[in-house]
Parts: structure tokens; C-alpha cells; sequence
């Protein structure tokens, strides 16, 4: 069908305004991306904009050599790696129950989690609790008061609910007990929203910054959002083992440079991982929102 011309009008203005959100978006990440990988004489002078000037790595080599980075990224990970899967988990038997009609308290127990994303008993209860709990300085810290998040249980259980009954109703049949539909026939239809609220667990766990500054007060133990934020706080979190006074590292050192070099160093693995996640991205959040 032929678009007329005021369609036509507002889709082009429409596609105007979106390209120059995207590229107020875009250009502060190539900028950050170019001053990781240019020389800090570049970078000191000012002549980096987009693109590397004089591309160098010395910012993450002396990333690695002068701070906690790898420590700190073997730490997000873990954090990351560990808290999806126990968000996952918990996620799943939240909302498999939930979608059942005949599970008795169903609508009670769903508006008890509801009310749970209207109030919050706040930043200091919640310390008090994994303190008297004994899990300061410990990553179970991170990992339990975030092991289920509203929003996503409810898409999963809406998920849940749009599966057709008569396959429960076979699999019943066939000797199927609770366990045994969810694991064998829920779970395998659930691949596209499985994998996004993977995403989105994943990314906010390697993402989590309040919840690390508070509850873990080892150094050792720190993740790479809250070891970034110092750099970019200040240089003095730098242990750089420069006191031999070599001429070479101290002409290569420079705090935007090092400063970028850990914000690219954060936000690689997500961009590495997004891609094979994507194809299931709107599939997922679709499935999970248009029915229930």
C-alpha cells in the first residue's frame, strides 16, 4: 500500500529524531574506546576524538600491571556466573507454582510478590538483615537479596501460563509428575525468555555496584564496577609498582587513559555475549508480555 505523504513525513522525522538519540548515545562510547587505545601523549594533548591517535595498549597493560583488574574480573565473573543461575533457578520455581490455578494461595502469593516492586523496606533494613545474617564480606551478599527479580518472574510466569494445557495434560497422561512437566516440557519451551532474562540477570549482576560497596569490604573481593569507580574517583587506587622511577611507564601513564581502559575492560563481555543472546531478545519479552 502506498504511504502518504504525512506518513511518509513522520516516519523520516521519526527515523531523524532516533538517529541523533543513538549518536548522542554512541559517540561518548567511541570516544571512550579511543582514549583507551591511544597513546597518553595523544591523550594528554587532547587530540583524541573518535578514533585512536598513535593506537597503543599501554593503558591496559599498565591496567594489569598497576591495579587489581584481573582480580577484580575473575570476581565479576564469579558474581555473575553463580548469581544467574541461582537467579534463574529461583525464578523458574517462583513462576512455575504461580501459574497454576489450582495451586491454593495463588492469588495471594502473587500479590504479595507484586507489592514487593511498589515498596522496599530500604537501603539500611536491608543492611541490617545480611548483617545480622552473617554475610558481610561475602558474595551470598550479592546473590540472595537479588535471587528473584519481580518483573522477571512475572514475565516467566506469564510465559508459563501461555503454554497450551492439553500438552500438560499428555504429558499427565504419560505418567508426568510436577518435577517432570517442568523440566521435560515447560523448560524446552522456554528457551527465547530463558535467555533473556539471562541477559538481564547476567547483566546485572556484572553491572552490580551499591549492593558491592556496601556489603563487601575486602579489597580482594571488590568486582570491576566498584574497582572502575575508584579509578575514576581517583588515581590514587593505582599500586602501581613505579618507585624504580621507570622512565617508560611513567611517560605511558595517564589517568583517562588507564580510566578508559577500565570501562572498555567492563563493558567488552557484554558486548561479546549481546549478540548470540539477541535473536532471542524480543522473541523472549514478547512471549512473556502479550498474554495473561
Amino acid at each position: 500500500m502506498r504511504k502518504s505523504f504525512s506518513a511518509k513525513t513522520i516516519e523520516t522525522t521519526s527515523m531523524v529524531v532516533v538517529g541523533i538519540f543513538a549518536l548522542l548515545c554512541i559517540l561518548p562510547v567511541l570516544n571512550v574506546f579511543a582514549t583507551a587505545f591511544s597513546k597518553a601523549s595523544a591523550v594528554e594533548s587532547g587530540k583524541v576524538g573518535l578514533w585512536p591517535v598513535d593506537f597503543s595498549v599501554e593503558s591496559f597493560l599498565l591496567l594489569l600491571k598497576g591495579t587489581m583488574a584481573v582480580r577484580a574480573t575473575w570476581n565479576s565473573i564469579v558474581i555473575t556466573a553463580v548469581g544467574t543461575l541461582i537467579c534463574i533457578v529461583m525464578t523458574v520455581l517462583a513462576a512455575y507454582p504461580l501459574s497454576k490455578s489450582y495451586f491454593i494461595g495463588n492469588a495471594f502469593f502473587t500479590k504479595m510478590i507484586v507489592f514487593t516492586m511498589l515498596f522496599s523496606g530500604g537501603m539500611i533494613p536491608g543492611y541490617i538483615v545480611v548483617q545480622k545474617l552473617g554475610l558481610i564480606d561475602t558474595y551470598w551478599a550479592l546473590w540472595l537479596p537479588a535471587a528473584i527479580n519481580t518483573y522477571n518472574m512475572i514475565v516467566m510466569r506469564t510465559f508459563f501460563n501461555g503454554i497450551p494445557s492439553e500438552l500438560e495434560e499428555a504429558a499427565i497422561i504419560d505418567g508426568c509428575g510436577e518435577l517432570a512437566l517442568l523440566w521435560k516440557i515447560y523448560l524446552p519451551l522456554s528457551k527465547p525468555v530463558m535467555a533473556t532474562l539471562i541477559l538481564f540477570y547476567g547483566v546485572s549482576h556484572w553491572n552490580t555496584f551499591m549492593n558491592a560497596l556496601l556489603y563487601i569490604n575486602d579489597p580482594v573481593k571488590q568486582n570491576l564496577s566498584v574497582l572502575v569507580q575508584q579509578m575514576i574517583k581517583s588515581m590514587n587506587v593505582m599500586t602501581l609498582e613505579l618507585n624504580t622511577a621507570n622512565p617508560q611507564d611513567l611517560q605511558a601513564i595517564t589517568s583517562a587513559g588507564i580510566r578508559a581502559a577500565g570501562v572498555v575492560v567492563m563493558v567488552i563481555p557484554m558486548l561479546i555475549i549481546y549478540p548470540f543472546l539477541q535473536k532471542y531478545f524480543v522473541k523472549g519479552i514478547m512471549l512473556g508480555a502479550v498474554k495473561g
